[in-house]
């Protein structure tokens, strides 16, 4: 029940933020967005159908491709949060926050991020391009990255032939403002980053994570394939673990100075759950 109605609060303000975006900033200075918001902004101004129909509209096919492709609790979820961005586009008021261009983007894009990223948080989404951009990549020699790129790259490049050329860059940094605000709420302030090693001093590397730094490691064997010396078939120990991006240089350096031959790479994190993440407790 407490996850329910976190869920739920996740969601509920993410909606507020992307209608505070879209009210405040964008809609009254006829800019827009990437994906399926961006395409119902051009098509309002336009036409002046309403935003809140066309976002609901647009977005229902997603919702059903959803369905099949990512199952019942997450298109309810997605479905339930589009209802009220639509019902906080048509009922809540919001007056213009400025007129200088560059705020717009800048803020508009920021508010919209933290809609979307607290959007996802709470299990839903409030734009279908990612929905179709994971079913595609299943499908397309494409990361679900390149295909979200290309399809915003066609909405920009629409967006700078039916309104202007000012219009489709000013969109562009709104884009880059809302992209970069919701890799912010996904992965937080602490950014993590998984490490591992491959050396044959592993045993000692492993005390030194676990007991100077304090963090959790896992230990797996490994077979050697091809080193320095050509091919080679020693079995060895990798030792993974993980830590905040703050931490690399400082552990890597603790690593050298047990094994200055150590294999070490490392890779980011976007969400994880259970587990020692934290630094344990001295006893």
């Amino acid at each position: 029940m407490r996850q329910f109605l976190l869920h739920g609060l996740l969601l509920l303000a993410g909606v507020f933020s992307a209608a505070l975006g879209l009210k405040g900033f964008l809609l009254p200075n006829e800019f827009i967005d990437g994906g399926v918001t961006g395409i119902a902004l051009i098509i309002n101004q336009l036409t002046g159908v309403s935003l809140s129909l066309l976002i609901l509209l647009l977005n229902i096919p997603f919702v059903i491709l959803g369905y099949y492709h990512l199952g019942r609790k997450f298109a309810l979820k997605t479905l339930l949060t589009l209802l009220a961005l639509a019902g906080a586009l048509l009922l809540v008021s919001v007056p213009p926050l400025t007129q200088d261009r560059l705020l717009i983007a800048v803020f508009g894009g920021f508010f919209l991020g933290v809609g979307v990223g607290l959007a996802m948080r709470g299990g839903g989404v409030l734009d279908g391009t990612e929905i179709l951009a994971v079913y595609l990549s299943r499908r397309m020699p494409a990361s679900i990255g390149d295909i979200v790129l290309i399809i915003n790259v066609l909405i920009f490049g629409v967006a700078a032939w039916l309104l202007s050329v000012e219009t489709a860059l000013y969109s562009i940094l709104t884009y880059l403002s809302a992209a970069k605000t919701v890799d912010f709420i996904l992965v937080g302030i602490e950014e993590y980053t998984g490490l591992t090693v491959m050396s044959f001093h592993s045993t000692e590397i492993r005390q030194m994570i676990t007991d100077k730094l304090r963090r959790g490691a896992t230990v797996y064997e490994c077979t050697q394939g091809f080193g320095s010396h050509g091919h080679q078939h020693l079995k060895m120990e990798a030792v993974f673990t993980i830590i905040t991006r703050l931490e690399v240089v400082n552990v890597t350096d603790e690593i050298y100075k047990i094994d200055p031959q150590a294999f070490i790479y490392t890779q980011s994190i976007s969400d994880m759950k259970g587990g020692l993440i934290k630094k344990r407790a001295l006893h």
